[in-house]
């Protein structure tokens, strides 16, 4: 086996790892509310979510474009496959770390950042696609923050038609409810999250002369929703015990506002083709519901504690990447 062949085995054994991994630490945000609720047991939950997050998957392709053309162009990188590879790896890394302390961090900003710093590594600052790249960047910005106002606002009209009805009724109708909004939101995940998977393996295809377009080759789509599923199917109690309870004390009828502002904004920016964090989205919208809610029912010092780590995510993947970059280049 050739060094290129290789190189391009491991970035697709590396992209089904990250999209496997993707599943038990992002998918966890999309269920949180629901089993935080009683709405559904955490088994029921992760079986739906792991149904849900494969249709997802197989529904669009748009996001995994976006991954493989804007970030860098594979059609100009050199050593592609060593630079994704890296990518990965850098990305693996930072998500299992933040997983296993429990923090919601994102890893859309992982992968992005990943890539853009091996990029940077192997070709400097004019390997990236700079257009392309301050689109996905404004959009992992302004989702978050268009999150907490859609949240504000729709849990702000819940409150209004809600008021003269029975609240301990009213929650245990919308515990059902919660179950149809938790599929959705999990579905919403599977079109923008293992989107970026199916790009980056696209992304080393074209990179080793394997592919000559960005078209999704359905294999390639068809084992990263498998991968994902598969992952959700392991479930991630320690964020769910994060984005489910230590930001504010969820009902039935906050839980459905948060899943549906969630639901609306990553499908919105699934259906422009652009990849967003669902870990981001839903925090952010939790966040909103909570401050219509009651201001001081917010649990702020969990919420600057995740703030935080989605700002550091992006300069320490990509630090990271470039490192190990150096070091696989001096290996192959």
């Amino acid at each position: 086996m050739d060094t290129m062949l290789l190189l391009t085995v491991l970035v697709v054994i590396g992209a089904l790892a990250f999209d496997f991994i993707n599943g038990f630490h992002d998918t966890a945000n999309a269920i949180a509310t629901s089993v935080s609720t009683k709405a559904l047991k955490p088994r029921q939950a992760i079986i739906l979510a792991a149904i849900m997050n494969f249709v997802g998957a197989m529904t669009f392709t748009g996001v995994a474009k976006t991954i493989t053309k804007d970030i860098i162009d594979p059609f100009k990188l050199e050593n592609g496959a060593l630079v994704i590879l890296a990518a990965l790896i850098a990305a693996i890394v930072w998500n299992l770390v933040t997983w296993y302390y429990g923090i919601p961090s994102s890893s859309s900003h992982a992968i992005i950042g990943a890539i853009a710093g091996a990029g940077i590594a192997a070709a400097g600052f004019g390997a990236l696609n700079y257009k392309g790249f301050i689109k996905i960047f404004e959009a992992l910005i302004i989702s978050p923050v268009l999150a907490f106002v859609v949240g504000y606002i729709i849990y702000s009209i819940f409150k209004v038609f809600l008021k003269d009805l029975n609240l301990t009724k009213t929650n245990k109708r919308f515990r059902y409810l919660q179950i149809a909004t938790a599929a959705l939101q999990s579905y919403t995940h599977g079109t923008n999250d293992a989107q970026k998977a199916m790009g980056i393996i696209t992304m080393a295809l074209i990179a080793n002369n394997y592919l000559t377009t960005t078209d999704i080759p359905f294999w390639v789509q068809v084992s990263c929703a498998i991968s994902m599923g598969i992952g959700t199917s392991v479930g991630g109690w320690k964020i769910i015990k994060t984005v489910g309870g230590q930001i504010m004390k969820i009902r039935p009828v906050n839980g459905v506002a948060a899943d549906l502002t969630g639901a609306a904004i990553i499908f919105g920016a699934s259906y422009i083709h652009l990849p967003v964090s669902t870990t981001h989205v839903i925090s952010s919208a939790i966040l909103g519901v909570g401050s219509a809610h009651r201001v001081k029912g917010v649990k702020w010092g969990t919420a600057k504690r995740m703030i935080i780590t989605w700002f550091i995510t992006l300069p320490i993947s990509a630090t990271l990447a470039s490192l190990i970059y150096f070091v696989l280049n001096l290996i192959f």
